[in-house]
């Protein structure tokens, strides 16, 4: 199947790439076979042996921690415990020498902590990336979630590897973790390297895509570290548009050998000016990197996989807008969280003052943004005949897919409080032909048909109750009954927006 293109902006590149965050495995009938002989033979054998390595692993670091005290784990390790830590790099690497990872090829050399307190890996595609990790003479502390320690085996390692911890729920994190990096960056090596992931999730290794300055805002020396596995069968890649997780683990499993190239590139020392914008230090690395791995750069981000999981939720094709949008607020400086209280005080505008037919001043006003150049942009993206004047109800349907409620019932909710004709407790024809098509991708026909059902006294309009009896009367169209069930005296307030639907996979 040929895959999704992506256009980068001419600032990147005027070569359009793959999209990023999908990946195809092709099995041949070869695959098959071999797989399906693997599954039987080699595979449970190596999932024994690397099980009862990474029980022993476990076990050695459960004992180092059992006896530290809270005052012991903000200091580096010392005395048995770092001698512990060369034995927990043999472990790990057997690990990965048993599932199937023989050949490690290892091009540079990686520096000491003193030199560069800060070890950057790029691409991110898999779960397998941790093997660089191991490649070293101790363990490095990596950036995780406070969460991931809770993770059965996996987490005692990662604890104790003394990462350095961020937590979601703590609205300080962001300083603390910044303070943290600088802490060990001066510590003239007692402390062992901070790894990042910068792209803050998986892609698919075809590009590079736009590096979090999140490690790069201590301004310490960075080394770069470029990650190639040149293998025929890529069963290596784990995106949220391919196999999932256990997929990517077995079918490597099943791979006589899994070819990986590790490349530590030369310390990277920011300059004075990159020491101030961390963003251009991020993006020079990235830069760099990109010419030793010979691919291109562009700039998707973090945000777009989390855009493309939402619009593959809501079953909305990315030609539908949903990146350009997204581009559009970010070039007028509203971030993707942003957007959730940019949504909130549109539908309240639209809400109290019935607002539907706007001017670009008016535009303006209501989202509180000067107007410029880029927000022209914005509006003319719904001007698409070029009146001079848009809908603003539909410029918030959009902006409520962008960002606003993580089901597909709970944007039914918001769209039709939108086009409550007159706060009447009805939506017209013709707001419902739009309704639907927007929502579910139908056709004018499929659209008309449905109102026709829906409308059962046929007056031309549709009200809750008549549409609420029809979605419990035909089960394909059950989600229509979700967003009504719980009020039946016109439609429910907006629920809580949340950001749920980002899975672990890229926490």
């Amino acid at each position: 199947m040929k895959q999704r293109q992506f256009t980068i902006p001419k600032q990147s590149t005027d070569v359009p790439v793959k999209n990023p965050f999908v990946h195809k495995l092709n099995l041949g009938t070869v695959d098959v076979i071999k797989i399906g002989l693997m599954s039987f033979t080699i595979a449970p054998i190596r999932v024994v042996i690397a099980g009862i390595l990474l029980i022993l692993a476990w076990s050695l670091a459960a004992v180092s921690l059992m006896f530290q005290t809270k005052e012991d784990r903000q200091k580096p390790l010392i005395g048995w415990r770092k001698m512990l830590k060369y034995v927990l790099v043999k472990l790990c690497r057997s690990i990965f020498f048993v599932m199937g990872f023989h050949w490690v090829k290892v091009k540079g050399q990686q520096a000491p902590s003193s030199v560069a307190p800060i070890v950057c890996i790029a691409p991110h595609s898999s779960l397998f990336d941790a093997i660089v990790i191991c490649v070293g003479n101790e363990l490095s502390g990596v950036v995780s979630a406070v969460d991931h320690t809770r993770i059965p085996l996996i987490g005692k390692l990662i604890q104790f590897t003394q990462p350095v911890f961020v937590s979601r729920e703590d609205p300080n994190s962001r300083i603390n973790t910044i303070k943290e990096i600088k802490k060990r960056a001066r510590s003239n090596g007692a402390w062992p390297q901070v790894v990042i992931f910068p792209e803050g999730t998986c892609t698919n290794r075809s590009c590079l895509i736009g590096f979090k300055p999140g490690g790069f805002y201590p301004g310490v020396p960075v080394q770069p570290v470029c990650v190639r596995y040149p293998n025929k069968l890529d069963t290596i890649t784990w995106t949220w548009d391919g196999p999932e997780a256990f997929k990517v683990l077995w079918y490597t499993l099943c791979q006589f050998h899994n070819y990986v190239e590790i490349e530590f590139l030369p310390v990277h020392v920011p300059n004075a000016e990159e020491i101030k914008d961390a963003r251009l230090f991020a993006e020079n690395v990235r830069r760099r990197m990109a010419v030793c791995l010979d691919c291109a750069v562009t700039d998707h981000s973090y945000d777009d996989c989390r855009l493309m999981l939402r619009a593959a939720k809501l079953n909305i094709p990315a030609s539908k807008g949903i990146i350009e949008l997204h581009k559009m607020h970010k070039s007028l400086g509203v971030s993707f969280d942003a957007m959730k209280d940019l949504l909130d005080k549109c539908h309240t505008h639209v809400l109290n003052e019935s607002i539907d037919i706007v001017t670009l001043d008016e535009f303006a006003e209501y989202l509180d943004i000067p107007t410029s150049e880029n927000l022209q942009k914005l509006f003319n993206f719904f001007d698409q005949v070029e009146s001079g004047k848009i809908d603003f109800r539909e410029y918030v349907v959009s902006l409520c897919l962008v960002s606003g409620p993580a089901s597909v019932d709970d944007t039914i909710k918001m769209t039709l409080q939108l086009y409550n004709h007159h706060q009447e407790g009805f939506v017209t024809r013709q707001n419902v032909t739009y309704i639907f098509k927007q929502m579910f991708r139908m056709t004018n026909e499929e659209t008309e048909q449905l109102f026709l059902a829906v409308d059962s006294d046929k007056d031309g309009k549709i009200t809750y109750e008549e549409l609420r009896l029809f979605a419990q009367s035909q089960p394909e169209y059950k989600y229509l009954h979700h967003a009504y069930q719980d009020g039946s005296n016109g439609l429910p307030n907006l629920c809580a927006l949340d950001d749920t639907f980002l899975g672990s996979k890229y926490e």
